[in-house]
């Protein structure tokens, strides 16, 4: 039997509706906050599938067993969480799921006294080529990570609020990418971050959207990391998300550039080449609902994996306290002058 999905939001286009078509283990059954016409079209021609105008109305249809949030308003979602959890559902959420710290550990709390599994859209580092970086960094080919570098780049559009509440911001919406390839594909967590932001570069005049930022952050195991985030990825680069990693280790150096297109490993004198990569059998939307079921666990405990909220969280206060960078209304008349 498959389990019942209700889908609630499709804030900036990340529900996964997309996954559900002829899925083994699990189906759409109901919508909320959101128009039919964002499923596929097999989905809209079910007509079994609810379509109700709120995440409370849609709570009363017993079939939904798991609530996947893309909530409006990111900055809500945190309490939507926990209203599903507490009436029953499992609850798998769009990034960032809480803009305040204390909600992770209210979303954990609620996780654990009602049993209910909650978990975040989290899949980054599962993925290739990063999974194939991530099983060869724990399996000890690079030795010891030392240094990483983490580029996350994301084209502007016009599609992108300004205000960072709806769906979480640059640091949170799309740095969180970066903290991901650092703590689940190099496997170290972090210790402490710092963050600088500039809102230059913004289309609007009057927009308030940071479009750049920096992390420099301390790794547990003594290492160093930092990060550059941004809006800027020009569409001549040939892909959505311009991404990049470089894992320095005692041993040897293993990266990927170009948004995952191009791969290297070097273990000392050796250039090894590209990596080998075989694509994930699952999701990590599979692996969930298979650990659901009692098929399968979970490749990262609760706590490992909202840590990366945790992070970006804390890097976007540092940015708030240095202030962000304002750009001048002439940069270049400035510097004649």
């Amino acid at each position: 039997m498959k389990l019942g999905v209700g889908l609630y939001g499709n804030n900036g286009g990340h529900q996964i509706q997309g996954e559900l078509n002829d899925h083994p283990d699990a189906q759409v059954v109901a919508i909320a906050g959101m128009d039919i016409q964002q499923l596929t079209p097999e989905q809209q021609a079910d007509s079994s599938i609810r379509v109700y105008d709120t995440l409370e109305a849609m709570l009363t249809d017993e079939r939904v067993q798991i609530v996947s949030l893309c909530s409006p308003i990111r900055a809500r979602q945190a309490d939507e969480a926990i209203m599903c959890m507490n009436q029953g559902r499992h609850v798998y959420a769009e990034k960032p799921c809480a803009m305040k710290e204390s909600d992770i550990d209210r979303l954990i709390e609620t996780s654990r006294a009602t049993g209910c599994q909650f978990r975040e859209m989290a899949g980054t580092a599962f993925q290739q080529p990063y999974l194939a970086i991530r099983q060869l960094v724990r399996s000890g080919a690079i030795g010891d990570v030392v240094q990483v570098f983490a580029q996350k780049s994301y084209p502007s559009h016009d599609g992108r609020p300004q205000d960072e509440t709806i769906d979480g911001g640059l640091i949170g919406q799309n740095g969180i990418h970066a903290v991901r390839f650092i703590e689940h594909a190099a496997g170290v967590k972090i210790k402490h971050v710092t963050a600088v932001e500039t809102r230059l570069g913004n289309p609007r005049a009057e927009g308030m959207l940071p479009m750049a930022a920096s992390l420099v952050m301390e790794l547990a195991n003594g290492g160093v990391a930092s990060s550059i985030i941004n809006y800027l990825n020009p569409q001549g680069t040939g892909c959505w998300g311009n991404d990049h990693l470089r894992i320095f280790g005692t041993e040897g150096m293993i990266e990927s550039t170009d948004g995952g297109a191009r791969t290297r490993l070097v273990i000392g004198n050796a250039d090894k080449g590209p990596l080998e990569l075989e694509e994930p059998v699952y999701s990590y939307f599979d692996l969930y609902m298979k650990s659901l079921l009692g098929h399968a666990e979970m490749p990262l405990t609760l706590e490992e994996e909202l840590h990366c909220t945790r992070v970006v969280l804390r890097a976007k206060t540092s940015a708030q306290a240095a202030c962000t960078v304002q750009p001048t209304v002439n940069p270049m008349k400035s510097l004649r002058e």
